[in-house]
């Protein structure tokens, strides 16, 4: 997948299949739009585009909000690869950008500068100044743009519609089971690995403190969590911990891995966590060999877990 942050780098295609929306999440109601637009793009021997936008337009034009995101844009790159995505072109979003006209992105973005000739569109998603674009807007204007235009119904899930506000919902609550189920996949945390005050390793178990290098990415709910650690192109299993540690008394969030079978010095080394299952609520205990004990039984729980759910752990 080629990957282009400017628009005047991208050359016109002869013949070019396109969508375009915001992709937070990249979750399976996004699948179903790109997989239809890589299947399309496969039977009219053409290549397959995708517009996105960064950063997200409610953190520009709602800066009060603060929306938290699901994904960052290396993140949404990386799962935008995944999906057989032939271009993507990731559009620097501004105050400026938003007061573009529908007509004229139509126009000079999608039919002159990539070279559509079907556009497809999710079954909500609106576009230009006012959020004046949309399907109907661009089926009425479609000859005049020289392209196609083609609707994509909404993805449900369990009888709910899919949506990153769902996700989020599930995420912030610890849900990390429901929103895998509408992700398609495990939610993801990534970052680097910094010095911490080790205090884990004067009880037995030693964990990577995390970084979070996008700090508008959502982290879950505090607690602790049986996770998927890869960096390096390696793999392993772990449990996460997300919160203050109450019982050393800190009071500054953070996130923490301990990584089984491994041991070596990471630091400063980018991790990916995967969060397979929430745990349990994290806790103050009265002593810490009472911290110890339950973090025994988190090791085995999330062995387990992690066991059933692919990843080899040697015990």
């Amino acid at each position: 997948m080629k990957v282009y942050t400017n628009i005047a780098d991208f050359k016109p295609l002869k013949n070019a299949v396109c969508t375009m929306g915001i992709f937070d999440g990249v979750h399976l109601g996004h699948q179903k739009i790109l997989a239809q637009v890589t299947r399309t793009a496969k039977e009219l021997n053409a290549e397959s585009v995708v517009i996105t936008l960064w950063p997200h337009p409610k953190s520009i034009l709602q800066p009060e909000g603060k929306i938290k995101l699901l994904c960052t844009l290396e993140e949404k790159i990386d799962l935008m690869a995944q999906q057989k995505i032939d271009h993507l072109i990731v559009l620097p979003f501004s105050l400026d950008f938003s007061n573009i006209s529908a007509d004229y992105f139509s126009k000079h973005y999608i039919a002159e500068s990539i070279g559509t000739k079907l556009f497809i569109i999710g079954y909500d998603h609106r576009f230009g100044k006012n959020k004046e674009g949309g399907f109907e807007y661009l089926k009425s204007h479609a000859n005049e743009y020289g392209f196609e235009v083609k609707e994509i119904d909404r993805e449900d899930v369990d009888n709910a519609v899919v949506s990153s506000t769902r996700i989020r919902e599930a995420i912030e609550e610890g849900d990390v089971n429901e929103a895998s189920h509408l992700l398609g996949r495990p939610y993801i945390i990534s970052g680097k690995v910094i010095k911490g005050k080790q205090l884990g390793r004067t009880i037995g178990f030693p964990t990577a403190n995390i970084e979070i290098l996008y700090k508008e990415k959502l982290l879950a709910k505090h607690g602790v969590y049986a996770v998927k650690v890869s960096f390096d192109d390696k793999v392993f299993g772990g449990m996460m911990n997300i919160g203050i540690r109450p019982t050393f008394n800190e009071g500054e969030p953070n996130v923490e891995v301990n990584i089984f079978d491994f041991e070596g010095d990471i630091y400063d080394k980018n991790v990916k966590l995967e969060l397979i299952s929430r745990l349990r609520n994290e806790q103050k205990f009265e002593s810490i060999d009472g911290l110890i004990a339950q973090l025994h039984k988190d090791k085995e729980s999330s062995i387990k877990i992690l066991q059933e759910y692919g990843i080899e752990i040697i015990l």
